[in-house]
């Protein structure tokens, strides 16, 4: 076979048939204004963790929103919860909220 001085890569499509979605029911159903986020990144801008650490909000969110909860505890525990990201999003997502949220989600389905 001729080499040509490339490779495939992996497929990176989402399987969203696979990916576990209980917790971002869970949160939709207690803290509706998740459903309102898109992700514009201005609570990862403003985050006081962010600046020491590599807590990243709408990664977070957007992990939760697509069904990969494997680490998003690890993510969650950075976050110092001072609120500061809800007083600068621009679509008002309560992600104090979500956050505690997402946390017990996780505890309830042991994950």
């Amino acid at each position: 076979m001729i080499n040509f001085g490339y490779t495939l890569s992996k497929d990176r499509q989402i399987d969203f048939d696979k990916a576990d979605r209980r917790i971002a029911l869970f949160v939709r159903e207690h803290e509706p204004s998740f459903n309102i986020c898109f992700a514009c990144g201005t609570c990862t801008a403003t985050c006081s963790a962010g600046n020491f650490t590599e807590m990243n909000l709408r990664k977070i969110m957007t992990m939760v929103k697509r069904g990969y909860v494997a680490d998003v505890r690890k993510e969650i525990e950075q976050c110092m919860l001072c609120g500061k990201c809800s007083l600068a999003c621009p679509r008002g997502v309560n992600t104090r909220n979500v956050i505690r949220k997402i946390n017990q989600a996780l505890e309830l389905y042991a994950l």
